[in-house]
């Protein structure tokens, strides 16, 4: 059986770069992390570093087994905090990852929920896209991980709280929300608004409309999604930025540099009083809650996840809607009176 401690060593040592690095890490002695690694290629049997330069790295099979280690310890080092809130050891610490707009409506009113009814219990929070956080996840580091999907609208996978199994991570959907056109405010110079003002929702055939403006795309999955929608549309669009940060894309719209789809949450988190939303009908976004392993989760995680769909109503409140239709409803005016001028 292969020892943890020096399976430790490996990860560290993948994960800073070099010996010396990594007996900083553990606080160790740098002849002990050489010492540990040896032993371990002994008892695997197979050569895991090798030199390069005046240092050394790790060979494919010492990567593969550094990955499956910083799994094993993370799952190790997550059994023992479970064990110690169940017997009663040390007061509970959860770990969440979430992406940043959920960080931003979701997570702050669950943590104040969670913190007034159980003062006691640690939540640490941790910023990451659905990728890295299921990584995060498999690996122990984080309890509970909010990730996102895209799905065709009407389909019913984002319209349930029931928790679903897929392998060994267990989900359950917390919320499915609208996606959004964003527009400028104002019309281009010499130009008329990209949508007549009266209208607040687009099928997504609509999308022909804007396949000579310029795109703003957001992360990977953000990024392939909109190419899914703008070729069911018949159009490639002209990516001209990308960023994963909201605040900027919604800059950038109301600057006149281009349009964007956003999911309601970013909306929420955040609304720049240059931009237009139009709901885009045939498509939404779930908001999911995932853990890893099998049931029952332990209480502390349990108190997260009630804390979790509790928050959900303040974040589907009608704020961005009602923002967009009073929007629209000034422009309307504002068209109407200079018609009568």
């Amino acid at each position: 059986m292969l020892d943890v401690t020096r399976l430790r060593v490996l990860v560290a040592v993948a994960r800073h770069g070099s010996v010396t690095a990594a007996a900083h890490a553990l606080n160790y002695a740098q002849p002990s992390v050489s010492h540990h690694l040896a032993r371990l290629e002994a008892e695997t049997g197979t050569k895991l570093v090798q030199r390069a330069g005046r240092g050394i790295r790790l060979t494919d099979a010492g990567r593969l087994l550094a990955d499956r280690a910083a799994e094993v310890i993370g799952r190790l080092d997550a059994a023992e905090n479970e064990l110690a809130v169940y017997s009663g050891l040390r007061t509970g610490r959860l770990r969440l990852a979430a992406f940043p707009s959920a960080l931003g409506t979701l997570v702050p009113s669950a943590a104040a929920m969670l913190h007034d009814r159980h003062p006691t219990v640690d939540l640490r929070l941790t910023e990451a896209e659905p990728p890295e956080a299921v990584r995060m996840l498999r690996a122990g580091y984080v309890d509970v991980a909010l990730i996102f999907r895209h799905e065709p609208e009407g389909d019913g996978s984002g319209e349930s709280a029931a928790a679903a199994d897929q392998g060994d991570i267990r989900e359950q959907v917390l919320l499915s929300e609208p996606v959004h056109v964003i527009m400028p405010m104002t019309p281009p110079a010499r130009g008329e608004p990209l949508l007549p003002l009266a209208v607040t929702e687009v099928l997504p055939a609509d999308l022909a409309r804007f396949s000579a403006q310029r795109w703003i795309a957001g992360c990977d999955r953000c990024r392939e999604h909109l190419l899914r929608q703008c070729a069911a549309a018949g159009f490639t669009p002209k990516i001209a930025f990308t960023t994963d940060d909201f605040v900027a894309v919604q800059a950038l719209v109301a600057a006149g540099l281009g349009v964007a789809l956003l999911p309601g949450l970013a909306l929420r988190a955040a609304r720049h009083p240059g931009v237009r939303t139009v709901r885009l009908r045939g498509t939404r976004r779930s908001v999911v809650a995932i853990r890893y392993g099998e049931p029952p989760d332990p209480p502390a995680t349990v108190l997260l996840l009630e804390v979790l769909r509790a928050a959900v109503g303040p974040a589907l409140s009608p704020a961005v809607d009602a923002a967009a239709t009073s929007a629209t409803s000034a422009g309307a005016a504002a068209s109407a009176a200079s018609a009568r001028a």
